[in-house]
């Protein structure tokens, strides 16, 4: 079996940080969204990895590389424009040749894994085999109606009127059948060619589709509501490791990562937190559920269930909650309150307290 990530798209509904950084680098718990994709297909047996890119491709590449740190083989397969997920397929025709796959979005977390699913898709060979989960608001997804014998008998993309819960995410395994599937569909009302319709049309042609409810923890990552919520999952997962600095005047307390490199002086920290190499907290008081990226420095501030990315400085401003601060960013304080100086990027959110 071989592996096809999609990590292309522009990631819209996270911007402005996706202006300069692909959607599927963004980490969690200090970890690219994209590396928990490739550790969960490298730990169902597949070595063999297209990886589908588009116009911030050399990001992708710098950090994921040949593939050998995580122990996959990759390939680069670039898609001039994202015209829908079965588009993706039938680019990676060359490098999928007959073999089965697995087809995984790259903006997609599945915390613990998917093990069960591979093998059993191994085990009975469908035509095709989709992962589902339950949802409140099926009107937001592809949405899967299932006989109780687990087979698909229909596939709708966001229904006005849905008849089925379960919601189609962003793991599904094929035979070589869908790639005649994808040659006979024809583009959506939207300009692509959608995944929903190639494995319609597959079942439609005579091939068993079936569906397996997704009993993990999992989250289309698009929303930076969605990355603290996985954020928050991941950390409270770790395990307590001081390899860094920690002055006699600061207190650790909880599952607390301090990478090498990184230095805690005259701050409090309550777990679960990683701190990540190279970085500074001084002065400073981090709560729970915090990941602090590379090189980052807090100075007199205090941050919780934040997610600080690579370069970022925070200094003089506490009750910090909730946030997402993006690469190289600064946030400082502007005086007394109620003063306020704000430099604001294209498409930022912001929320300010008021008296």
């Amino acid at each position: 079996m071989k592996a096809l990530v999609l990590a292309g798209g522009n990631g819209t509904r996270l911007r402005p940080f996706t202006y300069s950084l692909p959607k599927q680098l963004v980490p969690v718990a200090n970890k690219p969204i994209l590396v928990h994709c490739l550790e969960n297909i490298r730990d169902i047996g597949v070595s063999e990895v297209g990886i589908i890119v588009g116009d911030q491709a050399a990001q992708i590449r710098a950090v994921v590389g040949d593939g050998s740190r995580y122990g996959i083989k990759v390939t680069y397969i670039p898609q001039a424009a994202p015209l829908g997920l079965a588009h993706c397929v039938g680019i990676a025709r060359d490098f999928l040749g007959d073999d089965d796959f697995v087809m995984y979005l790259g903006d997609n977390m599945l915390v613990g894994g998917m093990a069960e699913a591979a093998a059993d898709f191994v085990a009975r060979r469908p035509a095709a085999k989709i992962l589902v989960t339950q949802v409140t608001d099926p009107t937001q997804y592809g949405v899967a109606e299932v006989d109780a014998d687990g087979v698909v008998t229909a596939l709708v993309e966001k229904p006005a009127q849905p008849r089925s819960n379960l919601a189609v995410i962003g793991v599904y395994f094929f035979t070589p059948a869908i790639h005649a599937a994808v040659a006979r569909i024809k583009p959506s009302r939207r300009g692509e060619l959608e995944i929903t319709d190639a494995i319609s049309d597959l079942a439609a042609h005579g091939g068993t589709v079936t569906a397996e409810e997704y009993r993990g923890y999992w989250k289309d990552t698009g929303t930076v509501a969605d990355l603290l919520d996985c954020n928050r999952l991941l950390l409270d997962g770790v395990q307590g490791l001081h390899a860094g600095y920690v002055d006699t005047a600061s207190t650790v307390t909880g599952e607390v990562i301090i990478e090498p490199g990184a230095r805690v002086v005259r701050s409090t920290l309550t777990g679960p937190i990683v701190v990540a190499a190279d970085s500074v907290i001084e002065d400073s008081c981090l709560g729970p559920h915090t990941a602090v990226g590379r090189n980052c420095r807090v100075t007199n501030a205090g941050v919780q269930d934040s997610i600080l990315l690579e370069g970022a400085h925070v200094s003089g401003v506490t009750g910090i909650n909730g946030s997402l601060i993006g690469r190289w960013a600064t946030v400082g304080s502007a005086g007394p309150a109620p003063l306020h100086r704000l430099l604001v990027g294209d498409h930022t959110q912001l929320e300010v307290a008021v008296a």
